[in-house]
């Protein structure tokens, strides 16, 4: 197979800094493009500086010009520039990998209409390990299904501007379906004052921001004289990069389609 072209959307920060060093690291990849948004001061800048090396590509704000040179495009941004984005490469005929969270209902079903297009793989949380844990979840829950509360709780960096993380509510989803719950009827966001007794359909999720914390969730089964836990901790960016560029990989031949991680990792 051929070197898979790759751009990248949000270049100059934390994750497109490990997105681009891990494109420059693998041999079936090459680093097309380096986006950043209008006024950023890396504009102009070559992109592997950011790393203290140089790689020969120049961050830009010119996304038809990125994108002419890209096989796909790799977005771990905010929402409304996802969406700007996917619309470009929708126009282009680029593959996109969505790293990207707290989209809205209606934000989705723009992805959803555009993969009729274009391929997209679109995944809360891109890291194998954490898409591991999805289906260990499902495992336990069909098992745990009587006498077991279940509770969420994700912890993230102070910068983090949604919450729950997409990666916990994920995981709910994933817990209320093996259950046969529907997770907007069962789910309570926090606690606060006189809530009364807890109802045992419910699924609880709890949620921590603060310093440098790239990623902590757990998932606890609390029973009557044991609790069981499944966790998941992240020490760096990388395994969210690895997982991007496997996802680009495993869309280099399609045509269309709309794929998660469970989909890349053969998990279905």
């Amino acid at each position: 197979m051929s070197k898979i072209r790759v751009a990248i959307a949000g270049s100059s920060g934390r994750m497109g800094r490990t997105l681009i060093e891990a494109v420059l690291a693998v041999p079936d990849a090459e680093l097309a493009a380096a986006l950043e948004h209008p006024g950023s001061p890396f504009i102009g800048k070559d992109a592997g500086e950011l790393m203290g090396s140089r790689c020969g590509i120049s961050i830009s704000t010119d996304i038809d010009a990125a994108l002419s040179q890209a096989d796909c495009l790799i977005d771990f941004t905010r929402p409304e520039g996802t969406l700007q984005h996917l619309a470009a490469c929708r126009k282009l005929g680029v593959h996109l990998v969505i790293g990207t969270t707290g989209f809205s209902v209606e934000q989705k079903q723009v992805i959803e209409e555009a993969a009729r297009d274009i391929p997209i793989v679109f995944a809360p949380n891109m890291a194998v390990g954490v898409n591991a844990v999805f289906k260990l979840l499902d495992v336990a829950a069909r098992i745990l299904n009587q006498g077991y509360d279940v509770e969420v709780i994700e912890a993230h960096h102070r910068h983090k501007v949604d919450a729950p993380s997409g990666t916990a509510l994920r995981m709910g989803e994933v817990v209320a379906e093996a259950l046969g719950r529907s997770l907007p009827e069962c789910a309570v966001y926090g606690r606060e004052g006189h809530t009364g007794e807890r109802p045992p359909t419910q699924i609880g999720f709890s949620t921590i921001r603060g310093g440098d914390i790239v990623g902590d969730h757990t998932v606890l089964f609390a029973g009557t004289g044991e609790r069981i836990e499944i966790t998941h901790k992240s020490a760096s960016r990388m395994p969210y990069a690895q997982g991007a560029l496997r996802a680009a990989r495993f869309m280099h031949n399609k045509k269309q389609g709309l794929f998660d991680m469970q989909d890349v990792l053969g998990l279905r």
